[in-house]
């Protein structure tokens, strides 16, 4: 199958904690599933998880099995049609707008899934030292 997908899990900061890329033929919930599993025993002052829509439904109740997680979803009204910033929801995008200045990341050059995330993973490492230079 053609495509991918990336999840990826940010703090409030937007920096990266956690990224799964994989084929897009996996739902959205499985995808999430697999990037969950990564945080698994790292982040122990983790609780609260804000996430699109999609990541609703029976994943809210295994997240809480898994690692004692609560996702709270953060939904657009439904009477809105037009351009709506969402709470803690830009945060994310503004992470993935980070990662789409990176040229190798603009577009599925990569073979494997794997290198994919690593480069992800390098683009991360590359904004935060930026970040620690000083001016």
């Amino acid at each position: 199958m053609k495509g991918r997908k990336r999840h990826i899990v940010v703090d409030t900061m937007g920096l990266l904690l956690a990224v799964v890329v994989h084929t897009a033929d996996i739902q959205d919930r499985d995808g999430a599933k697999l990037v969950l599993g990564k945080l698994l025993g790292r982040f122990p002052r983790l609780q609260l998880i804000w996430a699109d829509g999609a990541y609703g439904g029976a994943l809210v109740g295994w997240a809480y099995s898994l690692g004692g997680w609560l996702i709270q979803v953060v939904k657009r009204a439904a009477n809105n049609h037009s351009f709506e910033v969402l709470p803690r929801r830009w945060v994310v995008e503004r992470t993935l707008g980070w990662l789409g200045r990176n040229r190798r990341l603009s577009k599925d050059y990569e073979e494997l899934p794997e290198s994919s995330e690593a480069w992800v993973y390098i683009s991360m490492i590359h904004l935060m030292l930026k970040r620690l230079r000083p001016a």
